[in-house]
């Protein structure tokens, strides 16, 4: 009887070892499963092709290196945003990489990751005035406005390919657009197109006859293609009457670049005897290079975001493994707080004359998608 009731009490401890063991095993592979190594991505909206290839390189990337990746896309949304941040917090996220679409509204939620220890990565448009913003990656933003107006003034000859003086003196009627006021990166943008552009608007090579030149008047929210569009159709209802033409236009941004093409269409623009004015644009999307061979729109501004996610990929890893990732820039983007430690890619011109090298050739877009 001594045996048999030692035999069941081993029996039972063995049981219970055996219960508490395969316990402990389901906790670990739940953790593992909601956070042990998840990176939450988070990208400001599907009806923009260049997010969605944003965020497709970053998962694809990411998960080479065996991290878990929660992906979301808020549609512009900034409740949406917040709600994606909070929940991948919730889950358990080693760090977030952030695409915001307001840079100034997810203060709250950075606070918390800060709190549970949780680096931040702003992606592309800088998080503002937050101290919890640890590194920042993005091309050189001001430089893209450069080389917008640069576009604009080669594609009216202003300016030579070369960057030396072109034969065109003017006077020339230009329009100016701009980005999302609640987008850092669209007062870099600007900023960097003005600083091309101003000295020839004051010695009356160009003259924006409208004359609407100031951030907030030019600037369209969220980057919108129909506001941008509505915004065209009424400067030339207002100002191009009589004979007047517009001869180029500043375009941020190719969503936007179409929505101004589709105005001066209806207005007649687009023809061999009223062609389309020069008009520039940035992210090399697929419709508006397919724009450029036809004539429509002259430049877009590429920005390789397969390089771009490759970079933060890079910074992502060495953040989470207790290293410091590289940086190349640690003055110029303040966000109202702080100086976040940066990482710059460089952009490149493209239109008409180089779209094979620098599209093509380095397999961003196939031949045959461009017709």
């Amino acid at each position: 009887m001594r045996l048999g009731r030692f035999a069941s009490a081993v029996t039972a401890l063995v049981l219970a070892g055996a219960m508490t063991a395969c316990g402990s095993s389901e906790k670990d592979a739940d953790k593992a499963a909601s956070g042990g190594n998840l990176v939450g991505v988070t990208m400001p909206t599907k009806s923009s092709e260049r997010w969605i290839s944003d965020g497709n390189n970053l998962k694809t990337q990411l998960e080479k290196l065996g991290y878990t990746v929660d992906l979301q896309y808020a549609e512009n949304d900034i409740p949406t945003q917040v709600n994606q941040i909070e929940n991948q917090i919730t889950k358990g996220a080693k760090l977030l990489i952030i695409a915001s679409i307001d840079g100034t509204a997810i203060t709250t939620q950075l606070q918390e990751a800060a709190k549970k220890k949780i680096p931040v990565i702003a992606y592309d448009r800088l998080i503002r005035n937050s101290p919890n913003v640890d590194y920042y990656a993005t091309f050189d933003n001001f430089k893209v406005g450069v080389q917008q107006a640069t576009s604009l003034l080669t594609g009216l000859k202003v300016k030579n390919a070369d960057g030396s003086e072109g034969s065109a003196t003017g006077p020339f009627n230009v329009e100016l657009f701009a980005g999302s006021p609640d987008d850092n990166n669209a007062t870099f943008f600007f900023n960097g197109a003005m600083s091309v552009l101003q000295p020839y608007i004051d010695k009356g090579t160009l003259k924006v006859a409208s004359g609407q030149k100031d951030f907030k008047t030019v600037a369209i929210l969220r980057w919108d293609p129909a506001t941008a569009q509505k915004r065209m159709e009424d400067i030339l209802t207002k100002t191009y009457q009589g004979g007047t033409k517009v001869q180029g236009v500043l375009s941020p941004y190719d969503g936007i670049s179409i929505g101004i093409l589709s105005a001066l269409k209806s207005a007649g623009y687009g023809t061999a005897g009223q062609p389309y004015p020069i008009v520039t644009g940035q992210d090399a999307e697929l419709a508006s290079v397919k724009s450029i061979l036809k004539d429509e729109q002259y430049s877009t501004i590429f920005k390789d975001t397969r390089e771009l996610a490759k970079s933060t990929v890079t910074m992502a890893d060495s953040v989470l493994k207790g290293n410091k990732p590289e940086v190349n820039n640690t003055k110029d983007y303040d966000n109202g707080n702080k100086v976040v430690p940066s990482f710059l890619l460089q952009p490149v011109i493209v239109d008409k004359t180089n779209y094979q090298k620098i599209l093509v050739e380095s397999g961003f877009y196939q031949q045959s998608q461009l017709g």
